[in-house]
């Protein structure tokens, strides 16, 4: 199932408020881009980073389960989407890029990104080098979380020039969205500037705060961070930390419970001129509101902030299923229902984007 009944009811009446279009199969294709960054990051020193793509698909396409975990016993569930199917008609559309959670994956955040497909959006997500759950994870990979939104503009520019894929984009309208760490992805994309000496000074001063702490997918220290960033074969790209990392042309920005938030330079999103939109848990232990996506929305001008009162961090994720309420200890941390949070953050995203890109 793409999402739980009541997220399918309520969709509809999205498309009334966002001036979206009538439901319609999704379809997915991948690509493989290339970062020189991603050599750095990953276990194998690949400089290639894996993309997905969903769009509007033509009316018959076949759609296949998404889901995660073994057949017949999956742990989340996530969605559909026809493989290789032909675009629904030959418009060009608006483009949204998408950033994971540390340690997690494309496929991991579909419940949201083949819904914006569904309603007219061409989405394009990666699985960030050295920091998802496909592949080994590294330190390099945790820690240079500023490289990741070269993986967007890579994954955009590998998608524009696609013979395909790139007759339907529509460059002039493109947007970013991300949740948690990819959520911090999305406001560097948008323009905000990393202050690493900021980060570690923080962490050092609030050793328990959010992610300075070592996280379960893939526990890293800030000692260990540090001393990353000083050995030789990182060292000259931790010097570029601070550098602009923004994705030309990017119109809005869309933040689902945003880490890392105090790695920014508050100037930078004092500076940030695109329409941004958080949406985060009051109940969030692990990016906590305060210091993360409330102070994001706190500097940024006009910026939208939908605080979900009870709903902690992993709410987030793609549905979680009773197995795996029972056997995850990310999903046995869930005080809500997820359906009415994901409603939520999909009702907040295809209103402002639609009305910062105009309609799909």
């Amino acid at each position: 199932m793409r999402i739980t009944k009541l997220l399918a009811m309520a969709t509809a009446a999205l498309c009334l408020a966002s001036g979206a279009e009538a439901e319609s199969p999704v379809g997915e294709r991948h690509l493989e881009a290339v970062n020189p960054t991603a050599a750095l990051r990953d276990a194998e020193h690949r400089a290639t980073v894996r993309v997905t793509v969903w769009y509007p698909a033509a009316e018959g396409s076949v759609e296949r389960s998404l889901d995660i975990g073994p057949p017949n016993q999956p742990l989340f569930y996530v969605g559909e989407a026809a493989p290789e199917a032909a675009f629904a008609d030959t418009r060009r559309r608006p483009v949204i890029l998408f950033s994971h959670g540390y340690g997690g994956s494309a496929r991991m955040m579909a419940w949201f990104t083949t819904v914006l497909a569904q309603q007219g959006y061409v989405v394009i997500a990666v699985d960030h080098p050295g920091n998802n759950s496909l592949d080994k994870m590294t330190v390099a990979g945790s820690a240079m979380f500023w490289d990741r939104a070269g993986d967007l503009q890579a994954a955009l520019d590998k998608a524009a020039a696609d013979p395909v894929i790139g007759a339907h984009m529509d460059l002039k309208r493109l947007g970013v969205a991300g949740y948690a760490t990819g959520g911090f992805t999305a406001l560097a994309a948008a323009g905000a500037r990393v202050d690493l000496q900021r980060f570690q000074a923080s962490c050092a001063a609030h050793p328990h705060d959010g992610l300075c702490t070592p996280q379960p997918e893939f526990p890293v220290t800030l000692e260990q961070a540090t001393a990353a960033f000083a050995a030789p074969e990182l060292a000259a790209e931790a010097a570029h930390a601070g550098d602009d990392h923004s994705i030309r042309g990017v119109r809005a920005a869309f933040a689902i419970a945003p880490a890392l938030v105090q790695a920014f330079d508050p100037a930078s999103l004092t500076a940030m001129g695109a329409p941004v939109a958080i949406i985060l848990g009051g109940a969030d232990p692990v990016a906590p509101p305060n210091i993360n996506g409330g102070a994001a929305a706190r500097a940024i001008p006009r910026a939208q902030l939908k605080t979900l009162p009870g709903v902690g961090h992993y709410d987030f994720l793609s549905t979680c299923s009773p197995r795996a309420l029972s056997t995850e200890p990310l999903c046995q941390s869930l005080q809500t229902p997820q359906g009415p949070t994901h409603f939520e953050a999909l009702q907040m995203a295809l209103i402002m984007f639609g009305r910062a890109m105009g309609p799909p």
